[in-house]
């Protein structure tokens, strides 16, 4: 199956709920008055989904891996944002852990996809 739109990918549907879960837990928690940390892991979140599509609409190979590198980086700067908010008591250990692991499962299939990239070049 050739896919045809980044929307179709499996790692930009999970930085999708990735992205969903950093605005849930902004938006209700106690992170809301820290403005700053608020929209940088907002910002790191939909770095994560926003890289995926842009290296995807590039038809290179070589180019979307470097943006899923990227997009890579940016889920281990939530990861850490994650941290100072866990830190802060902003957020509570369960939602800390939730949303850490769904940045890990997003990050285990971008880095699935460089793979498969990087063998269907050296074919």
């Amino acid at each position: 199956m050739t896919i045809k739109r980044f929307e179709d990918l499996e790692c930009w549907k999970e930085a999708r709920i990735l992205v969903q879960s950093i605005y849930d837990i902004t938006r209700s928690s106690e992170c809301r008055k820290d403005l700053r940390l608020c929209t940088q892991i907002q910002a790191a979140a939909t770095s994560v989904m926003a890289n995926i599509a842009e290296g995807f609409i590039r038809n290179s190979d070589k180019e979307f891996r470097q943006f899923l590198f990227v997009s890579m980086s940016s889920a281990a700067e939530v990861q850490s944002h994650l941290y100072v908010a866990l830190d802060q008591k902003y957020i509570s250990q369960s939602q800390f852990e939730k949303v850490y692991e769904q940045a890990k499962k997003t990050s285990r299939i971008i880095s699935g996809l460089i793979k498969y990239l990087r063998l269907k070049q050296t074919k």
